[in-house]
C-alpha cells in the first residue's frame, strides 16, 4: 500500500498496517528461544531493541552502494504480532528503543566486534584490525582526557553539559563530559553507586569505573523481566558488588526509560540525571545531555529530614520519585538522600512514573507535572502567548490520527501554560517545531546509517500519523560542532519568536510519546503514564533572573552578554522546517539510492 505525504513516501505491506496504537514487533516467546540458533559473532550481548539490532547488524557486515540486495521492499519488523497478555514484555512507544521495542533475549556468549571509524579519521572504513567500540573506548581518558574539577568549578551556572564527541573539532568537546569524567576520583573518593538505565551492557559499565571503584557497591535499577531480566543478571555474575533492583512496569508498553545516576562519596552525594544508555555506542559519537548535581554534603547528624531542601523542592521531588518505585531495595538510597543538603540546587525535577492517577495525584508526574511547575514558578512575560515551543527528541510514539487528540490539546496545553493568563488562543497561535533527523541527517553523520538504530521511529507508526511530519525541522548543530552527531538527547523548551531567549528548557529522557509523558482519560480526569522517566527543568528565576528570560548562547547572541544569564542550547536556534526532499529518519526501511559517510547502504533485515 502506498503511503505518502508531505515529506516522505513508503511502500509497505497490509500486514504491516496496525491498528494498535502501540503496536510493537514482539520479543520471542520462551519456546522459540528453546530452539534459538547459537548466537553470531555480529550479535549484540546485551538486550536492546529491534532497531540497535539491526545497526549492529550493519556495522557488522556492512553492504556497499552496488551490492545486490534482495527483499528490500518490505521492513524487517513484519513479525506475527500475538498479544500482549501474560508474557511480561516491557515494551513501549515511549523510549528511544522503542516503537518495534522487543529487546533480544538471547543470552550472548562471543566477543563485541562493533567496528567504528578509526580515531585519526571518523569518516573512514573501518578495516581489519581496527579497534572495536570499547578497546576505542578505554583509551579514550587517556588521550582526550582534562581537569574535569576546574570544568565542573568553572563558567556553567547551569551545570549543563553535553558528551564528548569522538570525531569532532577538539574546541568542541571543551566543556563536555565523559562518562570515565563523571565517575573518576576528581569527584571524590565513591563510596556506593545506583545505576538507573534502559539498555545496559553490564561489562562496559565496570570497565568506566576507575579500577580502584570497580569492587564498591552497585545498584543497577532496570526494567527487565523475564529472559532479558535473566540475560542482564548473567551479565552481572562475574561481579560481587552488583545487585539489582526491578521496577515494576504494570501498564502494558510501559519502560523503564530513566537514566540517573546516585553516587556517594566519603565526601558526600552527587546526582546526574542523563540522556544515555549505558552502553558504548551513546557515549561515543552521539549528542547527549547531562546535568550534574553540586557536591552535596551531609547534613549534621540528629538533623531532621526535611532539612537540606532547595528553593525548588528537588530534594522531596527526588524522594517521592524513588518511592514511587515501591521497593525495598532503594530505601537505602532514599535515606542516604535525606541525610544530605541539597539546598544548592536549581533545577526543578520532572518525573514520569506508570500508574493512573486522579485528583491532585496528576500533577505529580508527567506533562501535568511541567504544566504545575510553570504555573507556579515561571514567570510572566509581555506578549509570551505568541511565543512558540520547541521540542526535540529520538523517538516517536504513536500521536493519533490527527494533532487534536493530545499533541496541539493537552500536551501543547501543559508546554505554554506559563504566562498564558488565562488566554485561550486558537491553537494555530502558538507554533509547534519538533525537532528530528531526516534521513540525510542520519546518512551525513559520524556513524552514517548506524546512527539511525538510536531513532526508532518505525514504518507501522510514521504511516498512521502523515499529518505530524509537517511539524518536523532538522537537526542542525553547527553552533555546538555536533550536526554530524546524531542526537539522542531530548529537550523541550519555549523560545520568543526571534529566538534569542527562552522562557524555560528542560533535559529530559522522555520522547515525543504518551507513554513518557502521560495521556488524559476519563474526560480529562485520570492521567495514564506508561513509563519512568526523568528530567530537570532550567526557569531563570531559579538562577537569579528576574526578567523570566534566559538569553540564548549561539550565532546571534553578541558576545558581550553575561554568561550566567546565557543558556547553552545544543542545536542551531531558529530550526530549520522539512524541505519537500526531506524525509525523518525511518529505522526499518532500506536506503540504497546514496552512500553514507562509510560508503554504506542501509538494508535493515
Amino acid at each position: 500500500m502506498l503511503q505518502e505525504g508531505a515529506h516522505g513516501k513508503w511502500t509497505v505491506s497490509s500486514s504491516d498496517e496496525s491498528t494498535e496504537e502501540n503496536s510493537e514487533s514482539e520479543k520471542p516467546s520462551t519456546s522459540s528461544l528453546l530452539h534459538a540458533a547459537p548466537a553470531r559473532k555480529s550479535e549484540l550481548q546485551y538486550p536492546c531493541s529491534e532497531a540497535r539490532k539491526a545497526a549492529h547488524k550493519r556495522k557488522a557486515s556492512p553492504l556497499k552502494l552496488g551490492d545486490k540486495v534482495f527483499s528490500t521492499e518490505r521492513p524487517p519488523a513484519e513479525k506475527q504480532r500475538t498479544t500482549q497478555e501474560g508474557l511480561g514484555w516491557c515494551l513501549s512507544s515511549s523510549d528511544e528503543e522503542p516503537e518495534d521495542q522487543g529487546k533480544t533475549t538471547h543470552k550472548e556468549t562471543l566477543k563485541e566486534e562493533k567496528c567504528d571509524a578509526p580515531k585519526e579519521h571518523p569518516l573512514n572504513l573501518c578495516k581489519d584490525g581496527d579497534l572495536s567500540v570499547n578497546q576505542k573506548d578505554e583509551e579514550y581518558d587517556e588521550s582526550e582526557a582534562q581537569d574535569t574539577w576546574d570544568l565542573l568549578n568553572g563558567g556553567n551556572p547551569f551545570r549543563f553539559f553535553l558528551t564528548k564527541v569522538r570525531g569532532i573539532e577538539r574546541k568542541y568537546n571543551t566543556g563536555a563530559l565523559h562518562i570515565k569524567d563523571i565517575l573518576s576520583p576528581l569527584f571524590g573518593t565513591l563510596v556506593s553507586s545506583a545505576q538507573f538505565n534502559y539498555c545496559i551492557d553490564v561489562g562496559w559499565l565496570v570497565r568506566q569505573y576507575p579500577q580502584e571503584f570497580r569492587k564498591k557497591p552497585l545498584l543497577i535499577v532496570h526494567g527487565e523481566k523475564r529472559e532479558s531480566k535473566a540475560e542482564l543478571l548473567a551479565q552481572a555474575r562475574p561481579y560481587e558488588n552488583i545487585s539489582f533492583c526491578q521496577a515494576k512496569l504494570d501498564i502494558a508498553f510501559g519502560t523503564h526509560h530513566t537514566k540517573m545516576m546516585l553516587l556517594l562519596y566519603e565526601e558526600g552525594l552527587r546526582v546526574v540525571i542523563h540522556t544515555s544508555n549505558l552502553i558504548a555506542e551513546d557515549w561515543h559519537q552521539k549528542t547527549q545531555g547531562i546535568w550534574l548535581s553540586p557536591l552535596y554534603p551531609r547534613l549534621l547528624q540528629g538533623t531532621a529530614g526535611s532539612a537540606g531542601e532547595s528553593e525548588t523542592n528537588f530534594k522531596s521531588d527526588l524522594v517521592s520519585y524513588l518511592m514511587a518505585y515501591n521497593s525495598p531495595t532503594l530505601k537505602e538510597w532514599i535515606d542516604l538522600i535525606q541525610e544530605h543538603d541539597l539546598s544548592e540546587t536549581r533545577v526543578y525535577l520532572l518525573g514520569s512514573t506508570p500508574g493512573r492517577y486522579q485528583g491532585s495525584d496528576k500533577e505529580k508526574w508527567g506533562h501535568l507535572r511541567l504544566r504545575k511547575l510553570l504555573k507556579d514558578n515561571a514567570s510572566s512575560i509581555a506578549a509570551q502567548e505568541s511565543w512558540p515551543v520547541v521540542g526535540q527528541f529520538s523517538s516517536i510514539g504513536s500521536m493519533g490520527a490527527d494533532g487534536s487528540k493530545w499533541l496541539c490539546s493537552e500536551f501543547q496545553d501543559s508546554l505554554v501554560a506559563a504566562g498564558s493568563s488565562g488566554a485561550n488562543l486558537l491553537k494555530c497561535d502558538v507554533p509547534i517545531h519538533l525537532v528530528y533527523p531526516t534521513v540525510n541527517n542520519v546518512r551525513q553523520s559520524l556513524e552514517g546509517y548506524p546512527a539511525g538504530g538510536s531513532l526508532p521511529y518505525s514504518i507501522q507508526t510514521a504511516q498512521k500519523q502523515l499529518w505530524l511530519h509537517s511539524y518536523f525541522h532538522k537537526w542542525s548543530a553547527e553552533i555546538s560542532g555536533r550536526s554530524h552527531a546524531i542526537p539522542h538527547i531530548k529537550t523541550y523548551m519555549r523560545p520568543s519568536p526571534d529566538f534569542q531567549k527562552i522562557a524555560w528548557f528542560l533535559v529530559t529522557s522522555a520522547n515525543l510519546s504518551k507513554a513518557a509523558w502521560g495521556a488524559l482519560e476519563k474526560n480529562g480526569t485520570q492521567l495514564m503514564i506508561r513509563s519512568y522517566e526523568l528530567g530537570v527543568l532550567f526557569l531563570p528565576s531559579a538562577f537569579g533572573l528576574d526578567k523570566g528570560y534566559f538569553h540564548v548562547r549561539g550565532k546571534m547572541l553578541s558576545e558581550s552578554k553575561d554568561s550566567a544569564t546565557c543558556f547553552p542550547v545544543p542545536y542551531d536556534l531558529p530550526p530549520q522546517q522539512y524541505e519537500s526532499k526531506d524525509q525523518p529518519w525511518i529505522w526499518n526501511i532500506p536506503y540504497t539510492n546514496a552512500p553514507d559517510t562509510h560508503g554504506n547502504m542501509w538494508v535493515p533485515s
